[in-house]
């Protein structure tokens, strides 16, 4: 296919953006649009150059035989800012308050914006991390994952409270869940994840923390690896014994008489 170098320029950056972490040569540009090896390299440099001063994303050079182009996303610590503030905002809204003291999350975390905007923002936190998998427990974590795995280009995998005769085989653990302070169990399918895998956690809402040290621990049965863990949103106010983790938003506060809610930037822009 022969373009010109305009237009091929347009699909290369449309390739590079939807292929992320990936190598890709430059002979396969190069067949692909039926030009010079040159040409494709000019190419790529104008488009480096534009990513990274309009902070899309950088594109590393790799040279050798198997060699090529990597494009890596990123996000601005202005524009990521400015974002989170927006869903401050919107998480102090007073009609969010459940009984029990809960937040109602599902509206921001079903956006399909939203959540590529937050799968941005934390790919980028973890984007010098060798990241194989994003893990996740069922069910609200399962759209926030999925966007953030989208961006990191790897799989997702996902953990359950119930056992499904549709997962196969299944490693559980028991973890004390932190909104009930009971024994649980949770399985993960064998064939879901690799062993000495590196893997990420993404949560919707950290509280007490049982939940992600239940998946902690299941990382251990696959003899895999934590690379970190990332939530949504933490309440500040629990005891935990987790600590080492990275949250976007930071509730101090959930007044259920006066329907007031406090939130703030999470850490992970400390």
């Amino acid at each position: 296919m022969k373009l010109k170098r305009s237009e091929r320029m347009v699909v290369i950056s449309n390739y590079l953006i939807n292929h992320p972490y990936q190598l890709t040569s430059l002979n396969t540009f190069a067949e692909k649009y039926e030009a010079a090896k040159s040409s494709i390299s000019e190419d790529i440099g104008i488009i480096k150059k534009a990513f990274e001063e309009s902070q899309i994303g950088e594109i590393e050079t790799v040279t050798g035989a198997s060699g090529g182009v990597v494009f890596t996303p990123t996000i601005s610590e202005k524009e990521a800012k400015e974002l989170i503030q927006e869903l401050c905002k919107r998480l102090s809204e007073s009609d969010r308050i459940l009984p029990g003291g809960y937040l109602y999350l599902s509206d921001l975390l079903s956006t399909p914006a939203i959540l590529k905007n937050v799968g941005r923002i934390i790919a980028s936190s973890f984007r010098d991390q060798k990241i194989d998998a994003v893990m996740t427990v069922a069910t609200k974590g399962v759209p926030l994952a999925n966007a953030v795995a989208n961006v990191l280009n790897v799989p997702f995998v996902i953990v359950r409270r119930d056992l499904k005769i549709t997962e196969g085989s299944t490693v559980s653990v028991n973890y004390v869940s932190g909104s009930s302070d009971r024994i649980e169990k949770m399985f993960l399918s064998k064939r879901s994840l690799q062993p000495n895998s590196r893997v990420l956690i993404v949560d919707d809402f950290l509280k007490g923390g049982g939940t992600i040290s239940g998946m902690i621990s299941l990382l251990k049965e696959f003899d895999s690896e934590l690379v970190g863990v990332a939530v949504f949103a933490e309440n500040t106010k629990e005891e935990r014994d987790l600590h080492d983790y990275k949250s976007l938003l930071s509730v101090s506060d959930i007044d259920v008489k006066t329907n007031r809610v406090t939130v703030d930037l999470g850490n992970i822009f400390d």
